[in-house]
């Protein structure tokens, strides 16, 4: 980034948090509750307790989304219960299906507070002059990274190293139904101390940590930016010059949430992308019941010289491109999908490949095929969610050597509240995408390969987690790899 855009991006940005610090420190869920309560007084509804699904939706929601609420670990007044989805719900780019159901299930008190936070809004409009929009929110996190990697003697400066990613996320709405510009700003120096966090090396040896910055020059620059947009009841649009198509989908690929992002999008596969040029839609089943099984459908497209005017380039040039496709069928508790992504021009993944199974010529062509899927108990502890994902491809026009046919897994699991509330485990195995059959003679050294992690996450406070893990893995890239590390990752929500 030049220096005037620094210069441009650095105030703008800490122009962003002061207002908002103020608003979060004003906000008084209990003092909105009291207020609720004595508005309606013909309505007599229960309290939320720990055992109803309302309240584990909330709290977890209240952790998903980062937003500066202390959830209670006893009961809950329903208008509690709301104020507090209607602080988290500010702080989401898309609303899901979980979300829809505590909509549904607390519209009526949702109501009542919103009508007092407008009148609020009303009536202190005079001093919003010079201050940032009130339609759009800012939440950021922070990540201390802390760790080492063995790599077998590839890399003989091998050292404990510590770095650091800071992220800022907005969404902004001009319509205020439904429609959101959303922004990501990101610095970091993952890549600056130890290749194994981000970068080209960590990304091949299955070390490229999802809470690291794959930039590494200390600058606070624009990573994501899209809009989307409802069209109708059942479809969201999406379209941005830099976006990625799993983004797009009417789900997330996974609910497993990795250390290592080689784990990430259920082991990425048809999901395989980067930040480009693109456009889609999802189409979501409208039922009567949200909790019910429903069809989902959703179509993205990018081009990685989608920004460039090049000849033969542009978002519909001859640029490395991706149409991926996606149908899946499940309720908020399970689902099953399958993905089908055609890329040409020598489209190229890396966070869950082999060094034969990424290799690509510059007009080369492939269709993959993902099947995902995934369960989650009904109650948190000793029973995990388990996310599972299994990958395969036919390439075309490959150099000599190069796989022509590929094929991967994954299968994770994860523990909410194990031991104490609030604390997280996973653990997730499996093969990264090697070639299985090749142009010519030869085998892929890394076909038997395997990848593995262990974490156990602990909930210091509402805004900070202390997550160490262990990971590691054999014949990860070449055949020759023996991969074994170990971090510390210390993330500040905000």
């Amino acid at each position: 980034m030049k220096l005037y855009q620094r210069l441009l991006v650095a105030p703008a940005a800490l122009g962003l948090m002061a207002p908002m610090a103020a608003n979060a420190a004003d906000l008084n869920i209990n003092g909105v509750s009291d207020y609720s309560a004595s508005s309606i007084e013909a309505q007599n509804f229960s309290d939320v307790l720990p055992t109803d699904w309302t309240f584990k939706a909330l709290t977890d929601l209240a952790e998903r989304s980062g937003c500066a609420v202390a959830t209670p670990s006893n009961s809950m007044t329903r208008y509690e219960a709301a104020a507090l989805l209607n602080k988290c719900l500010g702080n989401v780019a898309e609303v899901t299906e979980d979300e829809k159901l505590l909509i549904n299930e607390f519209s009526p008190e949702l109501a009542v507070i919103k009508g007092r936070v407008d009148g609020l809004e009303a009536r202190i409009g005079e001093f919003e002059a010079g201050q940032f929009s009130a339609t759009t929110r800012m939440t950021g996190k922070a990540a201390f990274i802390v760790g080492y990697v063995d790599d077998g003697g590839t890399d003989a400066d091998d050292e404990i190293t510590m770095s650091y990613k800071y992220q800022l996320d907005m969404n902004s709405s001009f319509t205020n139904r439904g429609d959101s510009l959303y922004t990501r700003l990101k610095a970091g120096n993952g890549g600056a101390n130890s290749n194994h966090w981000s970068s080209t090396q960590g990304k091949s040896y299955g070390t490229y940590l999802s809470a690291a910055h794959n930039n590494s020059d200390n600058v606070l620059d624009v990573d994501k930016i899209w809009y989307s947009f409802p069209v109708g009841d059942s479809v969201t649009a999406y379209v941005g010059p830099l976006i990625e198509n799993y983004y797009m989908m009417a789900t997330s690929p996974s609910i497993y949430k990795p250390v290592t992002k080689q784990f990430a999008l259920a082991g990425h596969g048809a999901y395989g992308s980067s930040t480009s040029a693109g456009f889609g839609a999802n189409w979501k089943q409208q039922t009567d019941d949200p909790s019910a099984a429903s069809w989902k459908v959703s179509a993205a497209y990018t081009n990685q010289e989608g920004d460039n005017p090049a000849k033969d380039n542009g978002l519909f040039g001859d640029g490395k491109s991706s149409l991926l496709t996606k149908v899946e069928y499940g309720s908020p508790r399970w689902q099953a999908a399958v993905a089908v992504a055609a890329k040409d021009n020598g489209w190229s993944d890396s966070y869950f490949t082999t060094g034969k199974g990424k290799t690509r010529a510059s007009d080369s062509s492939e269709t993959q095929i993902s099947l995902t899927g995934y369960w989650k108990p009904e109650e948190t502890g000793a029973i995990p969610s388990v996310q599972i994902g299994y990958h395969t491809s036919t390439i075309d026009d490959v150099p000599s050597g190069s796989a022509t046919e590929t094929s991967g897994y994954m299968i994770g699991f994860g523990w909410d509240d194990l031991f104490i509330d609030g604390n997280k485990a996973g653990f997730a195995f499996g093969s990264r995408i090697a070639g299985t059959e090749l142009n010519g003679n030869g085998d892929d050294a890394a076909v038997d390969n395997s990848v593995w992690e262990a974490y156990y996450s602990f909930k210091v406070n509402d805004g900070v987690t202390i997550t160490p893990a262990l990971f590691g893995g054999d014949e990860v890239y070449n055949g020759t790899e023996e991969i074994k590390g170990g971090v510390v990752l210390t993330e500040f929500r905000f």
